[in-house]
Formats: structure tokens, C-alpha cells, sequence
């Protein structure tokens, strides 16, 4: 168990209280961007939910599109650096959007623009981010590190989600993306005094880099195991909380405020699972991790079955533990058996797999649900989750790999040297 003085130290390490207050507030930025962008352009002249559509996948397109190449780069230059310059990039585009939609001056082809542009510094900030948080912390508190992170992250969108929609009503959407172009120049601030300097290494050409991280993606099968599984997962996910869901809670359950509420379990789960997923041990963390997916297929059945309101928003709330419980476990092995100099390039394999499916779920929910019912489409999103799931523990490294030092799978990463902490001259 985490013991009070391991707590505190990392609260006295200048350089994690400096990334943590640069992730919370970005994070409650982009809270306010999810809901301000989409009533900016609906309420702008000529608005439609097709404009709507093409904008916002302008900016969803580039996040799967570039983040390998984010990865080239944040293992090639200074992370810290490269999430400063993805910060100020996002910045500059949410506040071109926000004089946009504040002048009434916002034509379609300038909005679709700078949202590629936000969406292209997601994809290269993310495989920085993942890179940068073993450098700065010590191995041994890893897991709590992302544990707290990834609760101060869990907080800020429950928080920024819960008070955008006000700050629209009262402010407006262009006020309100203002305020999200501030956040990331705070971030940038704050990120700037983490002085990462990149590590020396020999000249190598872009597609080099991207052969090297696949090579070192694809030799671990429980990477690559639970990345496929995740594929999968994350197809269903997306097709219950952006499609199917919706649908059952209009339908059957009293509509949006009923589904508000299931949302709302689901992001107090992810703030329980986070503070819990810091302080467990466990000897085999790709294993823990995978069992761990299982509650998410439990609130898709019960809304496939029409359970009321209050089953399936328990159902969410264990689900919303769990799925933070995975990404401690699962962040913190990556750091700990993933060499520092491929890191990047290696997560940025692994969001771009976790992610492929994610747009066609979304496709193919709406059409699926019209031609068999949403409760089928619900039921075969759930098996999905569950078969998934089923298939990826078939693998014998990710029930072998360890937490313990010293003991590994065939084929598996070696122990970690111990990394030396790099400051900017």
C-alpha cells in the first residue's frame, strides 16, 4: 500500500505538481470545449447538424491520423518542448475559434481548419505526455503518479462538464472557447518548467522511427494482445455512449436528464477508480487489467434489457472504477517495461490501435440499431466487450507479465534501468 511519506513526496516534487496543475487545468479547458464547440456551431448563421458532423471530425480525424507521427517526434526532441508547442497550437486554434464564432464572422472552410489544427495538437501532445512521466518521476512511485494524475484529469472533466453548459448559457460558446485557448497557454506555462531535455541519439530518417517502434510494439504480445481487445472494446463503448444509449434512455428511460445521470455515475466511478488504482498491488497488472475491462460490458446489457435508471447508473459507477483501475495499471506497466527512448513512438502504436475502430462504432450503431433494434445492437455491443476480453486472456503473457523486478515472460520487456532525471541547461 502506498504509505503517507510516498504521498507526500511526490507533492514536494516541483517538476509532478508542475505536470499535474498543467493536465488539470488543460483538461477542465477541453471539458468546456466538448459542449462549447458544438453550440458555437449550432448557433452560428446556416448551421446544421451536417456542418456540425464535418467540423467536429475535422478535429476527431487528425487525433487518429497524426498521433504516430507524434510519436516519431516526441522521442526524436525535448517532450516537455513538444507538449509546450502542442499546447500553444491548441491554444491558437480554439482562440481563432473563439473570435470566430464571437465576430459571427465563421466560415465553414477557416472553422474546419483550426479544428484540424486542435486535433493535430491532441496527436502530439499524447504520446509526449506518456513519455515525459517516467522521466520526471521515479520508478518506484509510477503507479501512484498515474493514479493521481489521472485522477486530477478524472476531476477536471467531471468539473468542466458540469459547469459548461452553464457557462454557454450565460456567457455564450465564444466566451466559453476563449476560456479553453486560456487553459492551454496556462498549461504551456506551467509544462515549461519542466525542462526535459531530449535524449542524444544517432540520425535516423522518420519512416526508421516508425519501424523501430513497431518492431518494439510487436514483440511483446501483451501489448499488442490487449491493444487488439481494446480496439474492439472501445468500438462497442462508443457505440453505447454516443448512439445506443441515448437512444434507450429517450426512448424508455425518461430521456436526456435519466442519461445525464447514468453519465454522471459513470465519471464519479473514474474519480474512485483512479484514487484506488494508485494504492493497489498486484503481482500481475496486465492480467488485473484485462479482468478489469469485464464491467464495462454490464451497464451495455442492462440497457440492452431496459433496467431502470438506478441499475444501470450502479452498473456505470462500477464500470467508470474499473476502467481507471485498467488505465493505472496498464499506463504504469507501459512505463515501467517500455525503453525510455521508444516510448513514444511505442504509446502512439498504441493509442492509434486502441482507437481504430472507435469511428466506425459510431457509424454503424445508428443503421444497426434501425435494422435489428436498439436492445439487440446494445446485447451484441456488450458480447463484443466480453468476448473481447476473453480472447485477449487466452494470451500467455498477459496472465505472465509481472510487477515484480527481475521476473518476466518469455519475450517481454527487460526490467527498466534506472533513468536518469534530465534538466534544460
Amino acid at each position: 500500500m502506498t504509505t503517507p511519506s510516498t504521498a507526500a513526496s511526490l507533492w514536494r516534487d516541483r517538476r509532478f505538481v508542475l505536470l499535474f496543475a498543467a493536465r488539470t487545468v488543460s483538461v477542465l479547458g477541453s471539458a468546456f470545449a466538448r459542449v462549447a464547440l458544438a453550440f458555437a456551431v449550432l448557433e452560428l448563421p446556416g448551421a446544421s447538424p451536417g456542418r456540425l458532423s464535418l467540423v467536429l471530425a475535422c478535429q476527431a480525424l487528425p487525433q487518429l491520423l497524426f498521433v504516430l507521427v507524434g510519436g516519431v517526434i516526441a522521442d526524436r526532441v525535448s517532450r516537455s518542448r513538444l507538449m509546450v508547442v502542442s499546447d500553444l497550437l491548441g491554444g491558437a486554434a480554439y482562440a481563432g475559434l473563439a473570435a470566430m464564432v464571437l465576430t459571427g464572422h465563421a466560415p465553414l472552410p477557416g472553422m474546419c481548419l483550426l479544428a484540424v489544427l486542435a486535433g493535430t495538437a491532441t496527436a502530439l501532445f499524447a504520446p509526449a505526455m506518456t513519455g515525459v512521466v517516467p522521466l520526471i518521476v521515479p520508478a518506484a512511485r509510477l503507479q501512484q503518479a498515474n493514479g493521481v494524475l489521472q485522477m486530477g484529469t478524472n476531476t477536471s472533466m467531471l468539473l468542466g462538464l458540469s459547469v459548461s453548459g452553464v457557462t454557454v448559457a450565460f456567457v455564450g460558446a465564444g466566451w466559453a472557447l476563449a476560456l479553453n485557448a486560456a487553459s492551454f497557454a496556462a498549461s504551456a506555462l506551467l509544462i515549461r518548467g519542466l525542462r526535459v531535455t531530449a535524449r542524444p541519439r544517432a540520425a535516423s530518417s522518420g519512416w526508421a522511427d516508425l519501424r523501430d517502434g513497431w518492431r518494439e510494439f510487436a514483440s511483446r504480445q501483451w501489448l499488442w494482445v490487449v491493444v487488439v481487445q481494446y480496439a474492439f472494446v472501445v468500438a462497442a463503448l462508443n457505440a453505447n455512449v454516443g448512439v445506443l444509449g441515448p437512444l434507450v434512455a429517450e426512448q424508455h428511460l425518461g430521456g436526456a436528464r435519466a442519461w445525464s445521470l447514468i453519465v454522471a455515475a459513470q465519471a464519479l466511478g473514474t474519480i474512485a477508480g483512479a484514487g484506488l488504482a494508485a494504492r493497489v498491488r498486484v503481482a500481475r497488472p496486465v492480467l488485473v487489467a484485462v479482468l478489469a475491462t469485464f464491467p464495462a460490458a454490464a451497464p451495455v446489457a442492462l440497457l440492452a434489457l431496459r433496467a431502470p435508471v438506478w441499475a444501470v447508473a450502479v452498473a456505470m459507477f462500477c464500470a467508470g472504477v474499473s476502467s481507471d483501475v485498467f488505465a493505472v495499471l496498464w499506463t504504469t506497466t507501459l512505463h515501467r517495461e517500455i525503453p525510455e527512448e521508444v516510448i513514444s513512438r511505442v504509446s502512439s502504436y498504441e493509442w492509434f490501435g486502441s482507437l481504430a475502430f472507435a469511428p466506425l462504432g459510431l457509424l454503424v450503431a445508428g443503421p444497426l440499431a434501425s435494422a435489428v433494434g436498439t436492445g439487440p445492437a446494445l446485447a451484441g455491443c456488450a458480447a463484443l466487450v466480453v468476448t473481447a476480453t476473453v480472447l485477449a486472456l487466452l494470451s500467455p503473457q498477459v496472465r505472465a507479465v509481472r510487477a515484480v523486478a527481475g521476473v518476466r515472460p518469455p519475450g517481454a520487456a527487460a526490467p527498466p534501468r534506472e533513468r536518469k532525471q534530465v534538466s534544460e541547461e
